[in-house]
């Protein structure tokens, strides 16, 4: 009999489920339920709606009992960063409040108070994001120490959705670890940092690896829903869950999770913390088995985007990318420029570099995305490099996984200025590797190895020379 495995992918801006189920050896998946997500403005503070997020996860998996697809289990993956704190009677405390809020504005200072940046990235070997949870719960402890007085238990969000449906609180590794707060070496909090900082120590719960049985739905749950399933814990930061996905055991493999971002890295063993890792923007980040995801994230497809929603939004990204080979122009621009971040006109951001930097400036959409194409494959070269070197290894492989796999041009592009092999795909890695630690736990696969082969095997791979 077939047996089903549910992944519930929520993303800053949307939420599906995804089935998945081994059919004649290979992996076969269903989109049964989407959903819409954003933050709200609350007062004036950007909040996430996590009750109707659950309301919605359990919408989506009734919808598993009318197709008659009952899964075998269940795993929440999501962003990073952003929490929920709980009372003594499991309720709310303050505002669930998003990443992109300012309420961290500044509260790097006074972490740095306590400890220098350097550091702090030697404990944690994490990199500063303003919007990291270690800033957070400095704004909390600063701006409404009655929430932190008040607060029994911190969950990340994907471990709130799990206790939803489980009544079991913990805390899963790769989720963690984008707090700014894990110890990489001992793969659990740093609690001599957390008192140092001056947090509620007491709100910390146990870490658990991915592809932790937790439990099965509680009794309220399953009444709702019509039927029971174990709860089982995927990587939840959804980078490391599309990590698994990467159909590849070679240990001479890079890896590109390719979307709104580009996280471009390799899987390690122990950490690198040292000044020259934090100074080339590289971080290490839990991922499945305890590995460490040592990544940089690069700007990616959010220029594309930007400059198609503005000047051709009706336009496919497989056609813009086809127009945007036949260009000529040679014009590169930097990426990760602070230009780029968040302009309120990706165009003249992109036209404003290349009128200042004395190159020839993009007229058309077609001209514009050549630009921004040739120069995101040109900075995956020198980051290439810049992981070979800190690494002290040769990666003959670059595996580029996500939605950005699709891009045919981008992808010719990087085979070019890498000069190593691309292989594109899958695409929908975050729910591929999300499906793949519920299925080893429950014993279709033996070990990560073999999952890996069979993503291989169930999805096209396309290689670009």
């Amino acid at each position: 009999m077939r047996k089903y495995y549910l992944a519930i992918d929520i993303g800053a801006s949307s939420g599906r489920h995804i089935l998945g189920c081994v059919e004649n050896g290979k992996i076969v998946l269903e989109e049964v339920y989407r959903f819409w997500n954003g933050m709200d403005n609350v007062d004036g503070t950007l909040c996430w709606d996590v009750e109707r997020l659950f309301k919605e996860i359990l919408e989506g998996m009734k919808k598993c009992k009318e197709l008659g697809k009952i899964p075998e289990s269940v795993g929440v993956d999501t962003w990073g960063v952003d929490f929920v704190l709980l009372d003594n009677e499991d309720k709310i405390v303050g505002k669930t409040v998003g990443y992109r809020d300012h309420r961290t504005d500044g509260m790097d200072d006074e972490v740095y108070k306590i400890i220098p940046e350097d550091k702090l990235y030697e404990r944690t070997g994490i990199l500063k994001a303003i919007y990291n949870t270690i800033y957070q719960l400095m704004a909390i402890k600063i701006k409404n120490p009655e929430d932190m007085e008040r607060a029994e238990a911190m969950l990340m969000m994907p471990d709130y959705f799990h206790y939803k449906l489980s009544g079991v609180k913990v805390q899963e590794y790769s989720e963690a670890t984008t707090s700014q707060l894990v110890n990489p070496k001992t793969r659990d909090w740093d609690y001599e940092l957390i008192e140092m900082l001056g947090f509620n120590k007491r709100i910390f719960q146990k870490i658990y690896m991915p592809g932790t049985e937790i439990g099965s739905l509680t009794e309220e749950v399953k009444e709702y829903l019509g039927y029971d399933c174990k709860v089982i814990l995927p990587p939840t930061h959804d980078t490391q869950s599309a990590i698994m996905a990467v159909p590849s055991n070679a240990e001479d493999t890079c890896y590109i999770s390719s979307g709104t971002w580009s996280l471009m890295g390799v899987e390690r063993d122990e950490p690198n913390c040292s000044m020259e890792s934090k100074e080339a923007n590289f971080t290490n980040e839990g991922g499945y088995g305890g590995k460490i995801a040592y990544l940089a994230n690069i700007m990616g497809l959010w220029m594309i985007q930007s400059v198609r929603n503005q000047l051709a939004p009706e336009m496919s990204y497989g056609e813009l990318c086809d127009k945007a080979s036949k260009e000529t122009i040679k014009t590169v621009v930097d990426c990760q420029d602070e230009s780029f971040l968040s302009p309120d006109d990706m165009v003249a951001a992109v036209k404003s570099y290349c009128e200042k930097t004395g190159q020839q400036v993009p007229d058309t959409l077609p001209e514009l995305a050549a630009v921004i194409y040739n120069s995101l494959a040109k900075c995956y070269a020198e980051q290439l490099k810049q992981i070979e070197k800190l690494s002290g290894k040769k990666y003959d492989r670059i595996n580029v996984i996500g939605g950005g796999s699709n891009a045919v041009y981008l992808n010719r592009l990087t085979a070019k200025y890498t000069g190593v092999p691309v292989h594109a795909g899958p695409g929908e890695a975050t729910a591929i590797g999300n499906i793949l630690a519920q299925m080893i736990q429950n014993g279709e696969f033996t070990d990560l190895k073999s999952a890996r082969e069979c993503v291989a095997d169930s999805f096209e791979v396309k290689v670009y020379q």
